[in-house]
């Protein structure tokens, strides 16, 4: 598996990067009580750390986001970037709930650092995991849904040879390739635009 960034994207969204863990051999089964306590001190970090703020949508890392999803057309009140929906949830009182060990460490990174951070099943991509403006006519269902729900074209999509894993960039990830407890192989993806470095 490769990961590829289209030329376009790097027109579009000047100075985007992007950060990739390969995960190989991991045991992602149970609960580790260590991660569920540095995510319950990252969440009372987050509370105290956004009081500053009029709203989470005017931290300096969630502005950037939300000025990329007004280009490819998403209307960013209405699809939040991965970061700002997880500190959004953290600011509503509610704890981040328990998925596996990878998603829990990754959703920390994500709190303590407000970036977006997703992860994948690499044993279930089919080919290259690709950045790319969406056709349209691509296949997603989306987390947890039994519904093809096919993204808007133009839309920023991570995709593979069999359809869309992840749609708005970083915002509705696919069932197809969600990481579970059975997860030995898995890709970790940080996207990061400007001020992000």
């Amino acid at each position: 598996m490769k990961f590829i960034i289209k030329p376009e994207i790097f027109d579009k969204f000047t100075g985007f990067i992007a950060g990739v863990v390969l995960a190989k051999g991991i045991d992602n089964n149970g609960e580790t009580p260590e991660i569920n306590e540095i995510l319950r001190e990252v969440e009372r970090k987050v509370v105290s750390g956004f009081s500053q703020f009029e709203s989470p949508g005017r931290h300096p890392h969630i502005i950037p986001w939300r000025e990329a999803y007004k280009k490819f057309g998403s209307d960013p009140h209405r699809y939040r970037c991965s970061s700002e929906a997880l500190v959004r949830q953290v600011l509503k009182g509610n704890n981040i709930k328990h998925i596996n060990n990878v998603v829990d460490l990754y959703n920390y990174i994500s709190l303590k650092y407000t970036l977006t951070v997703g992860g994948e099943d690499s044993d279930k991509i089919e080919g290259d995991l690709i950045l790319d403006f969406a056709k349209g006519d691509e296949p997603f269902i989306r987390l947890g849904g039994t519904e093809d729900g096919p993204p808007s074209s133009g839309e920023v999509v991570y995709k593979d040879e069999k359809g869309v894993i992840c749609r708005r960039w970083n915002w509705r990830e696919a069932d197809r390739t969600k990481l579970t407890r059975d997860t030995k192989n898995a890709v970790i993806v940080i996207d990061g635009l400007p001020p992000i470095q």
